[in-house]
């Protein structure tokens, strides 16, 4: 089966500027793209200097197109006070008609968005912060704040993990989605895809496997492995140039 495309950008330099990225997804969606996914970050190491915030940019998004989900990848819930982030997840899903993803993860303290700013660098203590805030996040979507998001039962969320960590391989299994981070051949998701599904309930719903690759890259293999998201993704330093030409040769 065909995986749904997507297109993966970071909101940094070129691409900072938040009515850029909204004209982007609009074509994206126009050329039958069926996601628009941003980083999250509020500092980045070099040689980026610009830096949206792509929640506002998100915002842009909703309102430029109609039919394409969105969402970051990833969000560290460490670093946010989970009752804003629940009024900003619940707003942007009325916004967009009920298409946010939300993925998470627990960030990294390579790109100094961490300890200067006064966050969690420990990782276990990370960690246990996003499985908090997970489940403090579905009682705030689940009424506890009003309005709820328009999905239901609630916003799909999507885990973060790098293989072959175990845990937050089992994290990723008791919610909607897995993002492995660095895969490096379809062999390795296959490994991925077998060990979530020895954890995950058979009657949990659907589950979603999301990879990114570069422009050009053949996802014929990921999707043999399991793959259900294929994104297209431009590094750390995205021009607007690379990020359109891919949008015009379409989703294949």
């Amino acid at each position: 089966m065909r995986s749904k495309r997507g297109i993966f950008v970071a909101p940094f330099d070129e691409l900072s500027d938040p009515r850029v990225i909204a004209r982007l997804a609009a074509d994206a969606e126009e050329k039958g793209f069926d996601g628009f996914f941003l980083w999250d970050h509020v500092n980045y190491r070099p040689p980026t200097r610009a830096v949206a915030d792509p929640w506002v940019a998100m915002s842009a998004i909703a309102t430029a197109t109609e039919r394409v989900l969105i969402g970051p990848l990833v969000t560290p819930l460490s670093r946010r006070r989970i009752h804003k982030l629940a009024r900003e997840t619940a707003t942007l899903d009325l916004l967009s008609g009920g298409r946010l993803v939300f993925g998470v993860g627990l960030g990294s303290d390579n790109n100094g968005e961490l300890e200067p700013f006064g966050e969690v660098v420990d990782a276990r203590e990370r960690a246990r912060l996003l499985d908090d805030g997970l489940d403090r996040l579905v009682d705030f979507w689940d009424g506890e704040f009003e309005p709820r998001p328009l999905q239901q039962p609630r916003i799909p969320v999507w885990v973060a993990a790098r293989w072959p960590n175990k845990r937050p391989m089992r994290r990723a299994a008791r919610w909607d989605g897995l993002f492995p981070i660095d895969q490096e051949e379809p062999s390795q998701l296959e490994e991925m895809v077998a060990y979530v599904n020895e954890h995950r309930d058979d009657a949990a719903g659907p589950f979603e496997i999301v990879v990114d690759m570069p422009a050009g890259t053949d996802f014929g293999p990921w999707e043999d492995v399991g793959a259900t998201w294929c994104l297209t993704g431009f590094g750390q330093t995205p021009t607007e140039a690379e990020v359109r030409a891919a949008i015009d040769a379409g989703p294949g």
